[in-house]
């Protein structure tokens, strides 16, 4: 198996680039940086997890993948309070981040087993 074939690496890749893609204009460099970054290391870690040699190797990755859910579900709050991100495509976005947790918890787990 190959870490492209795993559902939750293609929700958080195709949220990663819903979130460039909606932000494209946003001229605060900094937010867009950071929210840009961490939904990137989403998916990144997965699949570095994904190609490690161990179950602990990978769970390490899946661990970063699972905080960087929770960098990222902060990032959104804070965008819709601030107008930089629309409340319904961020309630959208945050309710996949939670999934995309609960999706790495039940990995980290099996591969825990």
């Amino acid at each position: 198996m190959r870490f492209e074939n795993l559902d939750i690496w293609k929700r958080s890749s195709r949220l990663c680039v819903e979130i460039y893609k909606e932000l494209v204009h946003c001229k605060d460099y900094g937010f867009k940086d950071q929210i840009t970054r961490c939904s990137l290391s989403v998916p990144s870690n997965i699949a570095e997890g994904f190609e490690r040699g161990t179950n602990k190797d990978s769970n390490k990755f899946f661990y970063y993948a699972k905080g960087s859910c929770g960098e990222l579900r902060t990032q959104i709050y804070i965008g819709i309070e601030i107008g930089y991100v629309n409340k319904d495509t961020g309630l959208h976005w945050i309710n996949e981040t939670e999934q995309l947790s609960k999706m790495l918890s039940a990995l980290i787990k099996h591969r825990s087993l």
